[in-house]
């Protein structure tokens, strides 16, 4: 018989290593993204999955936003897919961006900004700048200028657009086209808005 004493059964049991907390809130907003999306899941509900305090969270990622990207595929891979020679930057963006959209969930980055666009436009601002902040920091490793910052905001934006006709909406050529004349397409206008001359 369990004394009245005794802890809550379902509470996660809490650990003193840093790294095991890390650990433990990023699988857990893995979890509660994946099943909620992201306007609907809270760092509370993460916190306690994890076994740690909702202060510890914000002290480790600072932000909802910055906790959804370190957590899930996409801007947290972004430096991997950047990675490697200018000329072929446009290719690996393509190849990348298709292999994970065709077996993402609800928490992939391009669809949660779609999806919480409908329904609050305040959390699809605040991830969008943080997924701006943290592409443009990963893109300057590769490119130069004063207009990288533009010109990975139109590749978000060309990107989102893609997601919401391919993945979201499925509907027209676009959503039945193979995965591998998808990236033929996008990654000439990826060439295009990256590496094209800008008059």
């Amino acid at each position: 018989m369990v004394s009245p004493a005794s802890p809550a059964t379902d509470r996660p049991r809490r650990t003193r290593d840093p790294e095991a907390k890390r650990a433990a809130i990023l699988a857990a907003a893995r979890a509660v993204f994946a099943e909620r999306g992201f306007a609907k899941a809270t760092i509370r509900e993460i916190a306690r999955r994890a076994g740690v305090t909702h202060g510890l969270v914000m002290l480790h990622f600072a932000s909802k936003e910055r906790l959804f990207l370190a957590a899930v595929p996409g801007t947290r891979d972004l430096a991997v897919s950047v990675s490697g020679d200018r000329a072929g930057l446009p290719a690996r963006i393509a190849r990348a961006y298709v292999a994970r959209m065709e077996s993402a969930d609800s928490a992939d980055p391009f669809i949660a900004v779609v999806r919480s666009a409908a329904a609050d436009q305040d959390a699809a601002k605040a991830l969008l700048r943080a997924m701006t902040e943290a592409s443009v920091a990963a893109y300057a490793t590769v490119l130069d200028g004063p207009d990288v910052a533009a010109r990975v905001e139109l590749v978000g934006a060309h990107l989102i657009g893609v997601t919401f006709s391919r993945y979201l909406l499925a509907e027209g050529a676009l959503a039945t086209m193979p995965t591998e004349a998808l990236q033929r397409y996008l990654t000439a206008s990826l060439t295009g808005i990256l590496l094209g001359p800008l008059a």
